[in-house]
């Protein structure tokens, strides 16, 4: 469920599509973006560093995030964003790791064998453009996104909001393992029994499927089929 081919999105601002690549190099020129920043510094938001963020799937081009983040924000804000557009299923913990000290919940126990600290730091403390940030969500069924820190820039945001969706890859389902028609399912069961390592079902094979406690719902996200994830995959606001 993680294609290898790079996905194309479409720009929030002007609609355009294109791959992850030019997207990041578009939105610097957009120039429905530079509008709505020129319309942003007439309200009374207070100006600050603004980061523009890529996200993706550590072990895909397919899947990835396009961001305009606050310097005031926090990682922990971050981390509910992903977690709200990509990620949550079981309230797993997570983790950023930058500079070798790892961000996550905190759990004194005092087993800790590295540098750890917690999440509640403003970005604008930590992120520098050209950074690589390694995320992994749930140290069982792991989930691993690496974040860019593709540019900043100093002005009011453009939204009320901390995090801003700027662009997404698009999604298109792959086809049922059965037919050709659009998959809405995922057996987990199948997966892992069959050579091909195929599992996608269309709506009615997934009616009539022998492994109905293992199906999973299809949706634009890296996590989809592991652990107990079911989506929505929708932006959080």
């Amino acid at each position: 469920m993680s294609p290898s081919l790079q996905n194309r999105g479409a720009c929030a601002y002007c609609g355009r599509e294109m791959t992850r690549g030019w997207m990041a190099r578009h939105l610097r020129t957009c120039e429905k973006r530079l509008a709505a920043q020129t319309e942003a510094d007439r309200t009374r938001r207070r100006k600050q560093t603004l980061y523009h963020l890529q996200v993706e799937d550590a072990w895909s081009s397919y899947y990835w995030l396009q961001l305009e983040m606050r310097g005031e924000a926090t990682l922990e804000r971050l981390d509910s964003y992903l977690r709200d557009i990509w990620l949550e299923c079981c309230g797993h913990l997570s983790q950023f790791e930058i500079g070798g000290v790892y961000y996550t919940q905190i759990m004194d126990d005092g087993l800790d064998f590295r540098d750890e600290k917690g999440m509640d730091v403003p970005v604008g403390e930590l992120f520098t453009p050209g950074m690589e940030i390694p995320y992994e969500y749930d140290f069982g069924t792991t989930t691993e996104l690496l974040i860019k820190v593709m540019d900043q820039r100093v002005g009011r945001p453009t939204t009320s909001h901390p995090i801003v969706l700027m662009a997404r890859n698009n999604f298109e389902p792959p086809s049922c393992m059965e037919c050709d028609k659009p998959a809405t399912q995922l057996c987990n069961e199948c997966m892992y029994e069959r050579e091909d390592r195929r599992g996608e079902l269309c709506d009615e094979h997934a009616e009539e499927h022998e492994h109905e406690d293992y199906l999973l719902p299809i949706v634009n996200s890296p996590r989809v089929g592991q652990c107990g994830y079911a989506g929505p995959a929708e932006p959080p606001y």
